[in-house]
């Protein structure tokens, strides 16, 4: 029997204010958001640097979400224990920026924290599918990883299809989740291909009403589903 789906929206602090995080973190939280997205990244594997294990013990100060780090860092095995130690619930690692993703993913796990692995849009699902009953999240990246405002790519959407069926097959607790464009107009496209848990960014940071006005958007869309 297959699990109840859930549906989990996921703010990326990449897209707030960082003069005010704590306070928009807070607004986060208490207009329901469940976890809290944070992306690292190494000026290598993607061409931009934001942020690191200082930025990720702020966010476990600020709120009692689930902190949920993608890690788009080059072999970023010399890194993952300090990223935990410093409050990640869930790490992600970039399938190819990895060299022993198995590896990777054991290590996470042997300190105790969930683990996801995420694909490029261009990467195919053939490369995750003998990862799929090791993972607690699959990220589907929906634009090119790297900046925030980029447009949703719906070509992605077959692909999450697939590895959703797989999934539901050999380890159906697994989540999928979306990063990348994801917005009201989205959301639902996201959705209906099986994604589970919704990283937004300037839907919710940039909203012209504000953060609790962006997720209420989302969440009024897929509480219509």
């Amino acid at each position: 029997m297959k699990k109840e789906k859930r549906c989990i929206i996921s703010p990326s602090i990449l897209s707030a204010d960082f003069t005010c995080l704590g306070d928009q973190i807070s607004e986060t939280e208490q207009a329901g958001a469940e976890w809290l997205h944070v992306d690292v990244m190494d000026g290598h594997f993607v061409p931009n640097i934001t942020m690191g294990p200082v930025v990720v013990k702020a966010c476990k100060k600020a709120s009692s979400q689930l902190i949920d780090v993608h890690l788009m860092v080059t072999e970023p095995g010399h890194l993952i224990e300090d990223f935990v130690s410093a409050g990640a619930d869930l790490l992600t690692l970039s399938i190819e920026a990895v060299e022993d993703i198995e590896a990777g993913i054991q290590q996470i796990k042997e300190l105790g924290c969930k683990v996801g692995v995420a694909l490029k849009p261009g990467t195919s699902a053939d490369m995750l599918m003998p990862l799929l009953p090791w993972l607690d999240l699959v990220l589907i990246m929906s634009v090119e990883p790297g900046f925030s405002g980029q447009s949703f790519m719906p070509e992605v959407l077959e692909k999450t299809r697939m590895i959703r069926s797989e999934l539901d097959r050999v380890n159906p607790d697994a989540l999928i989740q979306m990063d990348g464009g994801i917005g009201a107009e989205t959301i639902m496209q996201a959705r209906d291909a099986g994604v589970e848990v919704f990283v937004a960014g300037n839907a919710i940071f940039k909203h012209p009403d504000g953060i609790g006005a962006g997720i209420e958007a989302l969440r009024e869309k897929l509480d219509n589903f």
